[in-house]
């Protein structure tokens, strides 16, 4: 029997084999592998459904973001009750199968009407990632579950580094294969599953179903329990919508501004996720060392704020691409933003602050893409008072600033954080 099977045994959940582990982190892999391969071609077929009108695809391209990002609000919280009811394997499970289905539907389209349907199941199914890691909680005990985490949350980062790769040059070969891909990844993932994956809750520690526990706006009470939490998570909120801006106005932007085609976007998104693995993997605990919480986040905001304002300036290709390494220092920024919140919250209300700030991130989601879809439909088109095609990239460098500011004023006002 493998150690980590003992444990589970030890806290009264099923017997895992090691496999388990391995096949959550493929799951995550796979679907953000899935969802970064269709990123730099969703656009461009949207597009193709309304003639070429870039303006009006952006409009669009918004509205399936927002539909995304509130079926992920919606749902995220509610897999999570059906898993503590019925199990982790069910729904990790379905979710893979529905999710193939899914980008099948996607790939066959022949309307938008029937992209957007695709779009809303795209979120839906994929709102099961919080139950994966459901499934590691149960599985691994308190004291090495911050590893096996960070180990889990690796893939999201790889799967944003190889799918928009993968996507651009699939894109360049046929529009509609990057969905065929997808959906072979997820059916795959789904068919390992039911030979590898053992359930990990025992049926005694099932709770019953119950609306309250699945209701996503209850947890975000907590993030006004303590002054100096709620404007970290006012801080958090801001930033998250800044940050919106890249998956819903990149792709049109580049091609509208740069001319670039589906494989330079996809390589681009894919330096975009090398340098953010660096810097996440190799430089926060450094930059923590020498500065500290605080000044790791300062820090890390101003460079977010930088980093937008060169991607929404650059009159050039080579010039955007300069901004990346100063914008990839950003993600220091929200390692030390957790930090900072967690030391504001008891031991027993960890959880609770990581399903509100999961909350506040799906908020951000549902406002973002249509903030900044308007924004640049707006500057380029004929009613705009002057043509600023990098305009949202400017208001997200503005939202940052507003960051500093708040952050700067949080701190100081919380004296027990250190």
């Amino acid at each position: 029997m493998t150690g980590e099977a003992g444990e589970a045994i030890a806290q009264g959940a099923a017997p895992v084999r090691r496999g388990a582990v391995a096949f959550i982190f493929v799951t995550i892999l796979l679907d953000m592998l899935a969802l970064g391969v269709i990123m730099p071609i969703l656009p461009k077929l949207i597009e193709s459904f309304v003639g070429n009108d870039t303006a009006h695809a952006a409009r669009i391209f918004g509205l399936f973001g927002t539909a995304w990002a509130l079926m992920q609000f919606v749902f995220s919280p509610l897999l999570g009750a059906l898993s503590d009811r019925f199990g982790r394997r069910p729904v990790v499970l379905l979710s893979n199968f529905g999710l193939a289905a899914d980008y099948v539907l996607m790939a066959l389209a022949p309307s938008l009407n029937w992209l957007f349907v695709g779009r809303v199941i795209s979120g839906i199914t994929s709102a099961s990632i919080s139950t994966a890691f459901a499934y590691i909680a149960d599985i691994t005990p308190p004291e090495r579950r911050a590893a096996v985490f960070g180990k889990i949350g690796a893939a999201f980062g790889a799967g944003f580094i190889l799918g928009p790769a993968l996507g651009g040059l699939l894109g360049d070969i046929d529009p509609r294969l990057p969905f065929w891909a997808s959906a072979g990844l997820s059916f795959a993932n789904a068919l390992y599953g039911l030979l590898i994956l053992p359930e990990s809750l025992a049926r005694e520690k099932r709770a019953p179903f119950r609306w309250t526990s699945a209701n996503p706006v209850g947890a975000v009470h907590l993030l006004r329990s303590n002054a100096g939490l709620a404007a970290l998570s006012v801080v958090n909120f801001i930033a998250q919508v800044a940050h919106v801006v890249l998956p819903s106005t990149f792709v049109l932007y580049a091609t509208y501004r740069y001319g670039w085609d589906s494989k330079t976007v996809g390589l681009t998104l894919a330096m975009v996720g090398v340098c953010a693995m660096v810097v996440q993997g190799l430089a926060i605990g450094p930059i923590v060392r020498v500065l500290g919480e605080r000044g790791t986040l300062l820090l890390g905001l101003c460079c977010g704020a930088v980093g937008f304002a060169i991607f929404g300036s650059a009159p050039t290709g080579l010039l955007f691409w300069l901004g990346i390494p100063v914008m990839s220092l950003w993600g220091i920024a929200g390692a030390a933003l957790q930090a900072l919140m967690t030391r504001l919250v008891a031991p027993d209300q960890q959880g609770q602050l990581q399903g509100a700030t999961s909350s506040v991130q799906s908020v951000a989601q549902l406002v973002g893409p249509f903030l900044f879809t308007l924004t640049f439909s707006y500057f380029i088109g004929g009613s705009a008072p002057l043509h600023l095609p990098g305009a949202p990239f400017l208001l997200a460098a503005a939202l940052m600033v507003l960051c500093v500011a708040i952050a700067v004023r949080a701190l100081a006002a919380t004296k027990t954080v250190s």
